[in-house]
């Protein structure tokens, strides 16, 4: 699936990924491929994204996330790497 990671000043991630896992308001969650489309709120905490057998973390302050046709895209206030 494709990951998308977005913050007002710019794009900090893109590019093909196994899973993501994120910080949900009703708690953690995780995004695998063909995931049915939704859209939920983040909140502060930690972004894990798998790619084969790398993994690589992002912290953000909250934001939004929506998955829709194997693509996810995560609105981020703002992150901190």
């Amino acid at each position: 699936m494709y990951l998308e990671i977005v913050t007002p000043d710019k794009k900090v991630f893109s590019g093909k990924v196994n899973s993501v896992q994120v910080p949900g308001s009703k708690g953690s969650f995780a995004v695998l491929e063909f995931h049915a489309p939704i859209i939920s709120t983040l909140e502060k905490g930690r972004i894990k994204i798998t790619e084969g057998s790398a993994e690589t973390f992002f912290k953000i302050s909250g934001g939004v996330i929506e998955v829709k046709d194997n693509n996810v895209i995560i609105l981020a206030e703002s992150v901190l790497m």
